[in-house]
């Protein structure tokens, strides 16, 4: 059975985008734990695994609430945002703010009356197991996730683009239709198929937040149960290309027209990367790269954006064309 939410007026209008790096570090873990790996995120996987090897930390009491046997997890770990970009300090407040009510409630949910330990330590003392919690996964996000922070927003910041224009042009129905394959929309219901098993989806305030996931699962997430709005976590476009900078080849009609390195460095940021991160992966020094990147970007083939002290660099639409002239495909964002 598919899962249905109705939607009126007031909801669709509430409905916003939301970025959250809490998200992203609770996503990661799960990966590590092994659930949910596809293809597009083993390089991170093994990138985060050997870095975990390097200097290990460990996650008694929140490991156990994300990584187990059970179909779900709690929800409250993972609040909605309360802006469209937050800060890992603002999400941590926000999970920070659950309820001891709201805690046992998800608990109860997730894993029944028998609580296995680290829940059962949670639910006698919430507020001290939750800022235990906060603190584990902020160490969390500074080792596995803010070093990629500022490509793996990029991404998620281009995916919203492209939901912004499928609303502006063709509406919630194009919207939705362009998340993933397995929503729908149609006359006020938003359908998800291919759950596991049908359940009703108690919708908290306000309308839907659409969070683009780059390190999760191939599939849709919808909180069945919250007191904040409603989130909907999907895997954002674009995720394939994120850790693979330097692994493809470049098209031999580009590098004819460009020459090798140039042609590598186009094909290599179809997904956000600063000059660093290019060196690296193509085996060319820094100002080298710098030197091709300049060319590239006067030409209008590539695109630089500061990211805080960083400058994320990206093929642009010109750029994608050259790479595929016989698709009409374009990532969002780029132009």
């Amino acid at each position: 059975m598919p899962l249905t939410i109705s939607l009126g007026v007031a909801e669709l209008a509430g409905t916003r985008f939301a970025v959250s790096p809490l998200s992203e570090t609770v996503s990661g873990l799960q990966l590590l734990g092994g659930r949910g790996r596809q293809e597009s995120n083993l390089r991170w996987v093994r990138w985060a695994t050997d870095e975990l090897a390097r200097q290990s930390f460990v996650l008694p009491r929140t490991w156990p609430l994300i990584v187990n046997d059970r179909p779900s997890w709690p929800q409250f770990l993972v609040p909605a945002p309360a802006g469209a970009g937050t800060t890992i300090e603002q999400d941590l407040v926000a999970m920070q703010q659950t309820t001891a009510r709201q805690v046992r409630t998800s608990l109860a949910r997730v894993f029944g009356d028998d609580l296995p330990e680290a829940a059962a330590a949670l639910a006698a003392h919430p507020a001290a197991g939750l800022q235990v919690i906060a603190e584990e996964l902020r160490e969390a996000h500074d080792r596995l996730i803010a070093p990629h922070w500022a490509r793996i927003r990029a991404v998620l910041d281009a995916d919203i683009a492209y939901g912004a224009k499928q609303l502006a042009t063709g509406g919630t129905g194009r919207l939705f239709a362009t998340l993933h394959p397995d929503l729908h929309w149609q006359d006020g219901r938003l359908t998800l198929t291919g759950v596991r098993r049908d359940r009703a989806v108690n919708l908290g305030p306000g309308g839907l937040v659409l969070l683009p996931v780059a390190l999760g699962t191939a599939q849709v997430l919808i909180k069945g149960n919250t007191t904040t709005q409603t989130t909907v976590r999907y895997p954002a476009r674009g995720v394939g290309a994120l850790w693979t900078a330097g692994t493809r080849a470049a098209p031999g009609s580009v590098i004819r027209l460009l020459g090798r390195p140039r042609a590598q460095l186009l094909e290599a940021l179809r997904s956000p990367a600063t000059g660093i991160d290019l060196a690296r992966a193509l085996g060319i020094t820094p100002s080298a790269v710098s030197q091709h990147l300049r060319v590239l970007r006067e030409s209008g083939l590539v695109a630089g954006e500061r990211h805080g002290r960083a400058v994320l660099y990206l093929t642009t639409e010109r750029g994608l064309g050259l790479l595929d002239p016989d698709s009409d495909l374009c990532l969002p964002g780029r132009s």
